[in-house]
């Protein structure tokens, strides 16, 4: 039997042919352990290297292969970039998370506390996927090659092997760390300006929409929907979707920020202020998130937007759906629940937002799954009714959101993170695709609501150095 997990060295390696010399014989002596002809179960080995610090995203840049991640947690703890692909638990649209429990609950068995499978799953994974987000799947959670992950002020190299798989992988995975790249520290590149713009739905396709909503809160049972739009820019240049994220992480402090890229081509990244939860043994840790207002420009406006939003009866009624469905949701999961009885405001660079925080106790033998299943989608991207609201939104939204407001975030044996892949964007080689939505409720007005996404979408705006004013609509 080969143990789980491996400290290669204690002491940290600034060398990087030493990094990779050590790594190799390490995963030389692992993969050496088979025992003769005999197939051991399956068993993931994790090989760690104390590292000097690098810089992340250089680190990304510099590797050779196209499946490539980056996530970071919003309090900034622990921090990880990775390429490579050791395991891939993947199904394509339509499938539910009820195919991502049978796929992965048995791969987490094996696992050890350290390691994790990053990846999200679709809003809507019941629908056929468009074009553009075929390779992201229904779900997609990958256990990386190689990772480096920054915990505090500790960095890490690691590599995750998948036995018995990987004893047939030997010299392949030797060529693979050999191309491993330690690139110095560096400044971020530019992000290069777009030449054109295209809304999904334009102005007069969104004033129909939020008129039909508007009735339908009247005739019917739905009293809150949740719609976006797709703000699509076009550039003659080609976009790096890593420089992208590190010029948004730059100007987005206390969001969780992610980059997921499958392959070639196309990659989605984000910085989300909005936790769906996160998992410590039983202990789980929500929060209900809706209502909106930017920052003020001084002191005292920033202090009329804070009184005007925690006033707002339109938003409370709409940070209330929330509230309720979380409550609804989760207690048949848990032994104990706290629920903040008066939302507060969660206070971000350039807007600010109605939170309800979350704790609760799990029962015995519920998994991270289940509460994901049980929590997504919440009405601050849904709405409420769920069931009417997200069929609304299949009839008339008119593009596939992908992983836009789906869980995104990482999951291992008995922890789990996951934010709300909103404030996030599609990158292709020469377009970027924005996506924001409004909670639209009694009292919604088109024009209101179009201003709330613009602000949304502010954050990519200032890495696109863009005056939305000026830019040309295709």
């Amino acid at each position: 039997m080969i143990d789980r997990d491996y400290i290669i060295t204690p002491d940290v390696v600034s060398d990087p042919v030493q990094a990779r010399r050590l790594l190799a014989g390490h995963v030389q002596r692992v993969l050496a352990g088979r025992n003769g002809s005999s197939t051991p179960a399956r068993q993931i080995v994790r090989l760690e290297l104390p590292l000097a610090p690098i810089d992340p995203f250089r680190w990304l840049q510099a590797q050779p292969t196209a499946a490539r991640m980056y996530w970071s947690g919003r309090e900034g703890q622990i921090e990880t970039a990775a390429v490579g692909e050791a395991d891939v638990c993947m199904r394509p649209a339509p499938a539910g998370v009820d195919a991502l429990r049978r796929q992965l609950t048995p791969v987490l068995a094996s696992c050890d506390a350290r390691v994790r499978y990053y990846g999200g799953v679709r809003f809507d994974p019941a629908q056929p996927a468009e074009a553009p987000w075929h390779a992201f799947g229904a779900y997609r959670f990958v256990l990386p090659r190689f990772e480096v992950r920054y915990e505090g002020k500790a960095m890490t190299l690691a590599c995750n092997l998948v036995l018995p798989t990987d004893f047939a992988r030997g010299p392949a995975l030797l060529e693979q760390i050999d191309r491993l790249s330690f690139p110095a520290l560096g400044l971020p590149g530019e992000v290069p300006m777009p030449v054109r713009r295209q809304d999904r739905p334009d102005t007069e396709g969104w004033g129909r929409m939020i008129g039909w909503a508007l009735s339908a809160f009247a005739e019917t049972s739905l009293d809150k929907v949740v719609f976006a739009r797709e703000a699509s820019f076009g550039f003659s240049e080609a976009l790096d979707p890593v420089v992208l994220l590190e010029n948004l992480k730059a100007g987005t402090p206390d969001c969780f920020h992610f980059f997921f890229q499958p392959g070639q081509g196309t990659a989605f990244v984000g910085a989300s202020p909005e936790r769906l939860f996160r998992r410590r043994g039983r202990t789980v840790d929500s929060e209900a998130v809706a209502g909106t207002r930017p920052r003020g420009t001084s002191a005292r406006d920033d202090a009329r937007l804070l009184e005007e939003l925690l006033r707002s009866d339109k938003d409370r009624r709409e940070h209330e759906y929330v509230r309720i469905s979380m409550q609804e949701e989760l207690t048949p999961l848990v032994d104990a629940f706290h629920l903040d009885a008066e939302p507060s405001e969660m206070k971000l660079t350039s807007g600010r937002h109605l939170v309800s925080r979350v704790r609760a106790t799990l029962r015995e033998g519920i998994t991270s799954l289940d509460v994901l299943q049980a929590l997504h989608p919440t009405p601050a991207v849904g709405g409420y009714p769920s069931a009417e609201a997200i069929a609304a939104i299949r009839a008339h939204e008119p593009f596939d959101r992908g992983w836009y407001a789906g869980p995104v975030g990482w999951i291992g044996p008995e922890a789990a993170e996951f934010a709300v892949g909103i404030r996030s964007g599609l990158v292709q080689p020469h377009r970027l695709s924005l996506y924001s939505g409004a909670g639209i409720v009694t009292g919604s007005t088109p024009e209101g609501e179009w201003r709330e996404i613009e602000h949304k979408i502010s954050d990519f705006i200032k890495v696109l150095r863009l005056d939305l004013r000026h830019t040309h609509a295709a």
